[in-house]
């Protein structure tokens, strides 16, 4: 994670599954920008592989019509000039071995040096990983003898625990570990990385990060569009495995871990997998309390979803960290289609003062926030109490606040950081075969309780935030949702 002073070395970007929307909205526009600002070579070539049949000329176009706002800037319409002659593509089917050996065969003679570094990326359906894999493996495409051989997978990386653990096993059969980078596009976040800063680079939060000062925390991924074309997939997906299993518990384990010795990558990884190791299991007695579910109101009549489909759009969950650091602390995790706004926050509540001085002792004011705002906005706010200027002592919340887009002018996408971090060799940003596995140990039991009834399915109209029980669920626990849109 440390920031890049130095070019990757020349290398070869393979996007299998190009033609899809991903390529064209979130990789190739990452690709340009590190064109744009030098931190690649311009010689670094990008080939899409996918089934449709078309010439690299025409996929240059579908691309830059694609890009068509990106470049009406002059700067990066003129990189995009450049950059073109090393963007090709290749029609081909990563589930057929003869076709991986003529790609083979074509990025080779494509070469004017004998090594070359390849990053291959899976941008296909989940299906296929396996496939995938074991024929780049049967095509000698992983082997390291002509340079430096990096998959990265995009998620979902398995729908339970069964299937993650066998598809790591795939996977291992081909890749060693260390050339395997298993991508969730929310630690590519400014945001989110800035909170490895802000609880390890300031010394006057350590002393407060554990359960004498913090009361609870908060994690919210809130989404104000609907389900829409993706209804197929989400239908048999759910929030649960959509949110919880990865961008939700990746948020908790930085919140939670502790300090590496050192910023290294396995270091890192090493500490956020201590956090899922101590996250309490929910036994089947808990279900029925440890969160809640809900779908919004005209969910079942969105193409591809079944007419009495039971998935959830909304769940909350409540989990405990059982550790020194965090016993007895309550991580409210809540996510959501349908939410009042888009929004992904984390609210660290503090613990009310002991004994109020002011206005004759009356209950004390709730406790100072610190909101950690990841998307749309991304920024820090501290809530804390200060006086209301009067004569009495009277007190008033006043916050304090930082914003990105106030010190930099130009914000990294998420994709951006990755796919150079990859280049790299930089796995701090990736998630790791045991840390996937554990995060489906603990959502496993939740997600099959739940769908077998123990949970009840409450229905919430759309605009809101989700279901009005799951205010009461919380408040149950004397605690209560900070239900703000972005308040920077």
């Amino acid at each position: 994670m440390n920031t890049k002073t130095r070019l990757p070395p020349e290398a070869e970007i393979i996007i299998f599954g190009a033609s899809g929307d991903l390529t064209s909205r979130k990789l190739i526009p990452a690709i340009l920008r590190l064109y744009e600002r030098g931190a690649i070579s311009e010689k670094t070539k990008v080939v899409g592989v996918a089934r449709t049949a078309q010439s690299s000329e025409s996929w240059r176009g579908e691309l830059s019509r694609a890009m068509a706002d990106t470049l009406k800037n002059p700067t990066t319409a003129a990189t995009w000039q450049r950059a073109q002659n090393n963007i090709h593509y290749f029609v081909g089917d990563i589930t057929d071995r003869n076709s991986l050996s003529k790609l083979d065969a074509e990025l080779n003679a494509m070469n004017a040096i004998d090594r070359v570094n390849r990053v291959y990326y899976l941008s296909t359906s989940p299906t296929i990983y396996e496939a995938a894999v074991s024929n780049l493996g049967l095509c000698g495409m992983a082997d390291e003898v002509r340079g430096q051989r990096r998959v990265i997978v995009e998620k979902p990386f398995g729908t339970d625990l069964e299937t993650a653990h066998r598809l790591n096993r795939a996977i291992h059969q081909v890749f060693q570990e260390k050339q395997v980078f298993r991508i969730d596009h929310y630690l590519g976040k400014e945001t989110v990385q800035n909170l490895f800063v802000l609880r390890f680079g300031n010394a006057i939060f350590e002393p407060l990060w554990n359960r004498h000062y913090i009361d609870y925390v908060e994690i919210t991924v809130a989404e104000e569009g609907l389900v829409g074309r993706r209804g197929g997939y989400y239908d048999s997906a759910g929030v649960l495995r959509d949110m919880f299993q990865n961008h939700l518990l990746q948020l908790l384990m930085i919140v939670a871990m502790e300090s590496p010795a050192r910023f290294d990558a396995e270091l890192i990884r090493d500490e956020k997998v201590k956090v899922l190791q101590a996250v309490r299991p929910i036994r089947e007695a808990d279900l029925a309390d440890c969160g809640m579910r809900g779908q919004y109101d005209g969910y079942r009549s969105e193409p591809g979803v079944a007419a009495d489909s039971q998935t959830e759009t909304f769940a909350a969950l409540r989990l405990f960290v059982d550790n020194w650091r965090w016993k007895g602390v309550p991580f409210y995790l809540r996510s959501g289609k349908g939410m009042s706004c888009r929004t992904t926050q984390i609210v660290i509540r503090f613990r009310e003062a002991p004994h109020l001085l002011f206005n004759g002792g009356e209950q004390c004011p709730e406790g100072n926030k610190l909101v950690i705002q990841i998307q749309p906005a991304e920024g820090i706010q501290l809530h804390f109490q200060a006086k209301v200027p009067n004569e009495n002592m009277a007190m008033r919340n006043a916050e304090l606040e930082f914003r990105f887009d106030r010190k930099s002018s130009v914000m990294p996408e998420a994709y951006e950081r990755l796919l150079l971090d990859a280049l790299h060799g930089d796995a701090s940003l990736f998630t790791r075969s045991d840390e996937v596995e554990l995060a489906w140990q603990i959502m496993d039991p939740i997600i099959k309780g739940w769908s077998n009834g123990i949970s009840p399915l409450y229905q919430y109209e759309p605009g809101y935030w989700g279901p009005k029980e799951c205010g009461d669920w919380i408040a149950r626990d004397n605690r209560s949702w900070f239900d703000t849109c972005p308040v920077l």
